[in-house]
């Protein structure tokens, strides 16, 4: 059986313990953990267990050739082979997978998947992050008040305004000095590289690729938030988006500590369950936002 090498995106025989093409481990590759799903009921099975909302929200469509737009699925087509698709904003389909294993396929629409939730849940934190502080409200209102209402502030509460400054200051010191750029798409010395969660990566174009840079001190000297502007750039190559790329799926981080490492897929140990808090809690605040928003959603125009 056939399997594609996740470095080089080559189709490499399953037997073979190494890429001929790049010499990654492929035992890596047919990272099926246990409790991950292997076939197309299983992944039903997952997508309940987790509390995601209805498929009409999420629109993700295990089992089902959905034609309608911004569509993420997988199915059985009629000749047997198994299809993981998009259908992109203007109604084009992207193929992820087509071919005769499950495993795969479902492991495709299954990383992808994942990747969403993460996504979905670090715009709410971003969505709630800009929601007015209620303190900065109450602060407003107390200043509002006449000049006698201070007098009557008990000592507690001077105390915890006199806490609360010391927190903004520092904040507003640490970013003064904090010298990271921005996550996004740079070019330096002619070599085009993503910055993301204090890691940067460069895009070889030989195999279609994106890999971890070996000069990264060299780049963080070069381009942080003071020169970040001579170096930024937007990707109209030809080649892979890097949010399609194995270290976008597997490179996430949040402040909630939601995160798997870069060096590795998903681990066993990390496998979400449904009474985790990595579930998804639809009774929650929390939305889903598979429109696009100011803070984050699905994008629907690159190709997977």
């Amino acid at each position: 059986m056939q399997v594609k090498c996740e470095y080089c995106r080559q189709m490499v025989d399953e037997s073979l313990k190494t890429c001929p093409h790049c010499g990654a481990d492929i035992s890596g590759i047919n990272r099926m953990a246990d409790a991950t799903p292997k076939t197309i009921e299983e992944l039903q099975e997952w997508y309940k267990a987790h509390n995601l909302p209805p498929e009409e929200v999420t629109r993700f469509f295990i089992g089902k050739d959905i034609k309608e737009p911004k569509a993420f699925g997988i199915y059985k087509s009629s000749g047997g082979d198994f299809v993981v698709y998009k259908n992109k904003s203007d109604g084009t389909r992207a193929i992820r997978y087509q071919g005769v294993d499950e495993a795969y396929a479902v492991n495709e629409l299954y990383q992808r998947l994942r990747s969403e939730i993460a996504d979905q849940k670090q715009a709410n934190q971003e969505r709630k992050a800009a929601q007015p502080n209620k303190m900065d409200m109450f602060d407003r209102m107390a200043s509002s008040s006449s000049a006698g209402l201070g007098c009557c502030l008990s000592f507690p509460m001077k105390i915890f305004g006199v806490i609360i400054g010391i927190v903004v200051v520092a904040a507003f010191i640490v970013a003064i000095f904090d010298k990271t750029p921005t996550k996004g798409y740079y070019n330096y010395g002619g070599q085009d590289y993503y910055y993301q969660d204090s890691n940067w990566y460069r895009y070889d174009a030989d195999h279609d690729d994106w890999y971890q840079a070996d000069n990264e001190d060299e780049l963080n000297d070069a381009i942080n938030s003071d020169t970040q502007s001579d170096y930024e750039s937007t990707w109209d190559n030809d080649g892979k988006d890097f949010e399609e790329s194995t270290w976008y799926d597997s490179g996430y981080n949040s402040d909630d500590n939601d995160d798997w490492d870069n060096d590795s897929f998903w681990d066993s140990d990390d496998t979400w369950d449904s009474g985790s808090d990595d579930s998804w809690d639809s009774g929650s605040d929390d939305s889903w936002d598979s429109g696009g928003s100011d803070y984050g959603g699905t994008d629907w125009d690159s190709d997977w």
